[in-house]
């Protein structure tokens, strides 16, 4: 399945002029540098150059020294090369403690310790990104893995500096697009083309920085087309229908460099329309039936169409359902040195976010999602203060989005009295957050604490409709007279205000942790934490059909006849309902040396956990079909995660790794749903000159502890390999041919954790050949 020709034909022009643009020929430019290119400092962050490894820097989850109580993994440099997929969650899945819940190749999220968005955060240099991804898991994460230069995953809560949808860990997506420092030589410079055989991928991409005096200019852009992926043939097919997925993206940007600093805005547009593999639109009619019927004091899924009640999609699930998607965002970044007295530095992250994607099945476009943000931070990190250094900062938000509970978007209101319009919910926040940091001897102690204040306002939705034939008019004009219209209209509003008040939620979190560097590079940390977070919006406000989740969702808000015959030991209604968590981490780590480890183990304690509680299931239309609750419980999860490695020689190192999260609600006979199994695997990695490669097996083990709706899940075994070789070229420059192997054996694996991992199993036997320069 291919997007609209013309941007297509737009996606094609830019790839073909960034790849020829950023041939290697460029590296021939007067002045270009070798190899031994230096690190510059600028607005307190270290940076390298594109050809350098990305390390983390002083404006990263790591803290203001690159030592922080929770385990940090970044991946960059040749291991994010090889291992990038077209989407996040495929891309950090295998790293300890990081699975995914895929939904074919267009969606997939991270999943950090048993707990996916919106319990993690997705960062863009430290900004948060705005996208719907933690609405719903066939919503894609807006960013481009191929245009990254790191990806930094903190693992244990990041709330503190983030806000509370960060309670469970942080993912911070390092680029170039708005530069930090002048580029090397004037110019530098990348481009990379790939082919897969799995799925036929063409991807191209390429990126340039240039200096012109103080200013640096950055251009970047990429586009992939990837077919319906090959699965093993023991699934009944060996393709899998609708896992198509073809994208595009590019950003130009400047900055303004100087000696203490940058200061730089950037332009981004993605588009992308990927399948979605397994889907069916027979329970579109689902709806819900409360008193009289179906009987007295009870409410019920009902899977029939009848009256008003029919199913919005009326043609067949042949059809193809895809999501086509638009993003474009603004960013401004700037980081100081020494800009105000007694402030070591000044930090400024803004970002305007324009995002929008259509569902459509077959012919009809049925519901369509947007999401329109203004966001800004300011952190200002003062100097040494009775032996404290530390960081204030504010953050402000405002949003507004919309198309919750809508799979009807191309039916005209059949009701006589409404609004014709979408309903919007419109978010308020302001965040304001410090951090100290000491030492003490060998000792670092860090606090934090972070208060956050949220309102959602949900206005009328569009003007208000009468589709009343006259021969019922009388009734109305008996008893409001000949201006029965405006006064029905003003009844009407005034109802819906009354019933939709603002919702505010004021959530605070706060941490300690401290850091003791034992010797030789070992060091012991251990982190508390007790955080809040606020429910979103699906969480509040759903009230309809999910055909992505096959279920009908009611949310912690439930609205009309809902609420009245929901069991009382199920439904609370409390407009401030939000979870909060205990959080012990335990982190052991050995850096320097042959042999090199970080280790963690982690407990949380959780009341109100919000998760969705099965009460019915309904299979009259043949296909399954959910009730679920939003409800709270109490609920703990704990594990170990983490990697050891040993350096045999300057060519070869073995490393084992693994994750195992257990979970418990303490108040309830259920289960949490989708919790990824332990897993557990190890690799050996060569490089020798130009030759470079690694080989890895793990295996993912299965998950028999599932929640009510969900079924066990059978484990399975991964072999993955990478071979490289590097060929240095004039004036700094260099080439790569690689290829990248996954699943050799061609097993038949399924994701416990994915919404339909028995529609969407993962990809058979694959390998992507890959050739990139670099200048």
């Amino acid at each position: 399945m291919s997007v609209a020709n013309s941007q297509k034909a737009k996606a094609c022009l830019i790839s073909i002029v960034s790849t020829l643009a950023f041939m290697p020929i460029e590296a021939l430019a007067e002045d270009a540098e070798t190899d031994d290119r230096k690190e510059e400092v600028s607005g307190g962050t270290r940076v390298k150059s594109a050809r350098d490894t990305i390390v983390v820097t002083g404006q990263s989850l790591s803290g203001s020294d690159g030592a922080t109580p929770l385990p940090v993994t970044v991946l960059s440099g040749e291991a994010l090369v090889h291992r990038r997929r077209g989407t996040l969650g495929e891309t950090l899945d295998g790293l300890p403690g990081v699975h995914m819940d895929n939904f074919g190749a267009g969606a997939s999220r991270p999943i950090i310790r048993g707990q996916t968005l919106p319990r993690i955060e997705i960062l863009s240099d430290g900004a948060n990104v705005f996208d719907a991804a933690s609405v719903s898991p066939d919503h894609a994460i807006v960013t481009d893995p191929l245009l990254l230069d790191a990806i930094e995953v903190q693992r244990g809560p990041a709330a503190i500096r983030y806000g509370g949808s960060a309670v469970n860990g942080a993912i911070n997506l390092i680029d170039s697009k708005v530069p930090k420092a002048l580029p090397d030589g004037g110019i530098t410079g990348a481009t990379e083309v790939r082919y897969g055989t799995a799925d036929q991928e063409m991807t191209t991409a390429g990126r340039i920085t240039a200096a012109l005096g103080p200013i640096a200019l950055h251009a970047e852009g990429s586009y992939s087309d990837r077919e319906d992926y090959d699965v093993p043939d023991s699934y009944g097919s060996g393709r899998l229908a609708d896992s198509f997925a073809e994208s595009s993206s590019y950003a130009i940007g400047a900055s303004w460099v100087t000696d203490t600093g940058y200061i730089g805005v950037a332009y981004t547009r993605q588009d992308a329309q990927y399948g979605l593999p397994g889907h069916s639109h027979a329970n579109g009619v689902c709806h819900l039936h409360g008193y009289p019927f179906p009987a007295p004091g009870r409410i019920d899924l009902h899977c029939i169409g009848h009256g008003n009640y029919q199913n919005p999609l009326t043609n067949p699930d042949s059809d193809t359902a895809l999501i086509d998607l638009r993003s474009e965002r603004v960013d401004l970044r700037g980081d100081f040195v020494d800009l105000l007295p007694g402030i070591s530095n000044v930090r400024i992250r803004g970002s305007y976010t324009d995002y929008q994607h259509d569902e459509v099945d077959g012919p009809i476009l049925y519901s369509r999602y947007a999401n329109e943000v203004w966001d800004g931070r300011i952190e200002l990190t003062h100097k040494p203060l009775f032996g404290f250094t530390g960081t204030l900062g504010v953050q402000y938000t405002d949003g507004t989005f919309s198309g919750l509970n809508l799979i009807d978007l191309h039916v005209p209101p059949t009701a006589s009295f409404g609004f014709a319009g979408t309903q919007e919910y419109r978010t308020e926040n302001i965040g304001l957050f410090l951090s100290e940091r000491r030492s003490f001897g060998p000792v670092d102690i860090e606090i934090a604490a972070r208060k956050d204040w949220r309102t959602i306002k949900t206005p009328i939705p569009g003007e208000f409709y009468i589709n009343l034939e006259e021969e019922y008019w009388g009734y109305y004009i008996d008893n409001y007279g000949d201006d029965w219209r405006q006064d029905v209209e003003r009844e009407r509003r005034e109802s819906f205000i009354a019933s939709n008040p603002d919702r505010k939620h004021n959530p605070f979190s706060i941490s300690l942790g401290a850091t003791w560097n034992v010797t030789d590079g070992y060091s012991l940390a251990l982190s508390l934490a007790q955080t809040e977070r606020a429910p979103n919006v699906r969480e509040l406000f759903a009230d309809g059909s999910s055909l992505a989740t096959n279920s009908y969702e009611v949310g912690l808000l439930a609205t009309g006849f809902v609420q009245d015959y929901l069991p009382e030991d199920l439904f609370s209604y409390d407009d401030d309902v939000m979870e909060r968590a205990r959080a012990i981490n335990l982190t052991f780590r050995k850096a320097g040396g042959p042999l090199e480890f970080e280790v963690g183990a982690f407990y949380q304690d959780v009341d109100n956990y919000i998760f969705a509680h099965l009460l019915e299931t309904e299979f009259t239309t043949g296909q399954r079909h959910d009730f679920l609750l939003y409800t709270t419980a109490d609920a703990e999860f704990y594990g170990v995660d983490g990697e050891v490695s040993y350096q045999f020689d300057e060519s070869s190192q073995v490393t084992v790794f693994g994750d195992y999260v257990a979970t418990n609600l303490t108040n309830d006979d259920d289960n949490l749903p989708r919790i990824p199994p332990g897993r557990l695997g190890a690799r050996y990695a060569y490089a020798a000159g130009p030759i470079s490669g690694d080989i890895e097996y793990y295996r993912t083990f299965g998950q028999d502890k599932v929640a009510l709706y969900e079924t066990p899940t059978d484990g399975y075994n991964m072999v993955n390999a990478t071979i490289a070789y590097t060929i240095d070229m004039a004036r700094g420059a260099d080439l790569e041919l690689y290829a990248r192997g996954t699943n050799l054996s061609n097993e038949l694996a399924f994701v416990h954790t994915s919404f339909v991992k028995d529609q969407s199993p993962l990809r058979g036997r694959s390998i992507v050949f890959g050739l990139r320069t670099q200048f």
